[in-house]
């Protein structure tokens, strides 16, 4: 069939890996017989295996998934995404953990380029302001720029290894973040160009690989982006206004120390803005930053918080009811007189001294000097526990 149209050899064959022996090499022993060639495949491409939660997919096992089941779940981009992160030659497994990890780097990717999209509308655009001059740090990020993408180039030429160039793609990221926050930390304003550059160029290997399918110069589409492509470039000048009055509101309320207005301005930046795909991130001394991200991702994020925040109280609340619980264990010993600390371990003790200590065991056997010492440090230790005790009731008395 293949050589009814590709005559006496072809460039790839491809197929899973559990065709390559004996279906591969039966066809080739077939084909190059019949055309005398050595040659009939150039390069076979063996797919590995893709299974679900560990287990081969199959209908028997009731574990057979659809693309358009898995689409139910999880979005086009992140089912996209969890196969590039993995070797197309190596098997896959579909799970819960799997997608994690594909919607953890989508997260990562869509966060530095929401940053710089804020780096970008800080800085001037045109004129001299928008050419800063470079110092050691824009060096260095345009260095591992370069060696970034030369290592992506490199794994993609290696046997279309996404696997690695997507990790490059990971550690180019990390170090525009730890830039940025580098001049943030310093009140120093990030080179815009240069991360323009790199987000630019990081986009467009989106693109290549099929995680983005808008026309954004920058970052992923925003969610309706396909209705209205200019959304971003619209609602922006009013957001910046907006976060602006908010800003100089929180400040006098600060000074004035207003808990009421501050709980407002907490309310527009949690409750209001994210029902309407707007994050606000304040920051201390400078701008609170804009980023217009999907609603329903911002909602999960707000009920994740809400549910952590709500985790901390209560283990803040068993913290201090078994600190109390502590104290009121202490407390009730202080209060116990020394002459009195044994005579309650009659399982232990059958005969005491003047003073309350023990003198025989339950058996009635005597104590040995090695007991009697151990006994009498934890008395002395009680008799000097009760006396503060009391002198603490005296003086409050």
């Amino acid at each position: 069939m293949a050589s009814s149209i590709l005559n006496e050899s072809m460039d790839i064959h491809t197929g899973g890996v559990d065709l390559k022996f004996p279906h591969h090499d039966n066809e080739l022993a077939q084909a190059e017989a019949y055309y005398n060639n050595d040659d009939w495949v150039k390069y076979f491409l063996h797919a590995g295996h893709l299974t679900i939660e560990g287990c081969k997919m199959s209908k028997s096992l009731k574990n057979f998934i659809s693309i358009k089941d898995a689409l139910k779940q999880h979005s086009a981009r992140q089912i996209r995404l969890m196969f590039l992160l993995h070797s197309w030659k190596d098997t896959l497994d579909y799970s819960t953990a799997t997608m994690e990890i594909a919607k953890g780097f989508e997260k990562f990717m869509h966060e530095f380029f929401l940053n710089v999209k804020d780096v970008l509308r800080a800085s001037p655009s045109s004129g001299p302001g928008a050419f800063c001059k470079w110092n050691e740090e824009e060096i260095k990020l345009n260095n591992s720029y370069y060696e970034g993408k030369t290592k992506i180039h490199q794994s993609l030429c290696d046997s279309i290894d996404t696997r690695s160039a997507m990790e490059a793609m990971r550690l180019l990221i990390t170090q525009c973040n730890i830039y940025i926050q580098e001049k943030r930390s310093s009140k120093q304003v990030p080179n815009a160009k240069l991360l323009e550059g790199i987000a630019k160029y990081l986009t467009r290997l989106m693109k290549v690989f099929g995680a983005i399918s808008g026309d954004e110069l920058i970052g992923f589409p925003i969610a309706g982006g396909t209705q209205n492509a200019n959304v971003e470039e619209t609602v922006m000048p009013y957001l910046q206004t907006l976060s602006e009055f908010r800003g100089q509101v929180r400040k006098i309320a600060r000074e004035q120390k207003s808990m009421d207005i501050l709980k407002l301005c907490d309310s527009l930046r949690d409750d209001v803005l994210p029902e309407l795909g707007v994050r606000l991130e304040d920051r201390e001394g400078v701008a609170a930053v804009i980023k217009l991200d999907d609603r329903e991702t911002l909602l999960k994020e707000r009920e994740l918080a809400l549910k952590e925040a709500e985790k901390k109280r209560k283990a803040k609340e068993e913290a201090k009811r078994k600190e109390q619980e502590r104290q009121a264990a202490k407390d009730a010993q202080r209060r116990i007189p020394p002459q009195e600390m044994f005579k309650k371990e009659a399982d232990k003790y059958s005969q005491f001294d003047d003073k309350g200590m023990p003198t025989h065991d339950k058996k009635g056997e005597p104590l040995s000097a090695k007991q009697v010492k151990k006994l009498a440090k934890a008395y002395q230790q009680q008799e000097k526990l009760h006396n503060d005790w009391l002198k603490s009731a005296n003086n409050g008395s």
